[in-house]
């Protein structure tokens, strides 16, 4: 074990500075290996972006959509991939959020700042994920994803927000724990790393 470079963290394993192997690549998806770890990386660099949309109404709003890979459908919050566009490999992370907003929702937004970013699995993937606050919401259209998606938009006031979820949940609802990250974030409005 090799010591961290960061103050009390835990110890690197030996194996952790191998070589990366590639197992399969596709279209969105690699398939890695470093040592005894395997994991996957996104092929685009930019990682997704979840939105933390309020409407002035004070309304949380949700999405509702059928997730192949858990055969169930789930409650998120509006989010996508950052720079998952040909000709847009560099997209900013608020570019993205705000277009995958109005996308999803129907919603553009007045205003938009970054809130924090993390890994989305860190023991199996290299994913990163963004929050992005947006306010002053404006309806522009219909919302419902682009042409591969089929969302449903759901707006909760947000002092019913975390039960509305629980609820879904005992309905059978796939429930995306990072929602309650999002609530976090969306009632400490200072909150945020940069």
């Amino acid at each position: 074990m090799q010591h961290s470079p960061l103050p009390h963290a835990s110890p690197i394993p030996d194996d952790a500075n191998l070589p990366e192997e590639t197992l399969h690549k596709a279209k969105w998806l690699t398939l890695k290996k470093r040592g005894r770890w395997e994991y996957v990386e996104r092929n685009n660099p930019g990682g997704a972006v979840i939105i933390l949309a309020v409407t002035p109404e004070d309304k949380v709003i949700f999405v509702e959509q059928y997730r192949v890979s858990i055969l169930k459908n789930t409650i998120e919050m509006p989010a996508g991939l950052v720079g998952d566009l040909a000709g847009a490999e560099d997209e900013d992370v608020l570019v993205a959020a705000k277009r995958e907003l109005e996308e999803e929702t129907g919603y553009a937004c007045g205003h938009i700042e970054f809130v924090h970013e993390g890994p989305s699995s860190s023991g199996m993937s290299t994913e990163m994920i963004a929050f992005a606050r947006a306010w002053d919401l404006v309806k522009v259209g219909a919302g419902g994803g682009d042409e591969t998606e089929n969302i449903i938009v759901h707006e909760v006031p947000r002092t019913e927000a975390g039960k509305w979820l629980f609820d879904r949940a005992a309905e059978g609802f796939s429930i995306d724990a990072k929602l309650f990250a999002g609530l976090w974030f969306i009632d400490h409005p200072e909150a945020h790393t940069r």
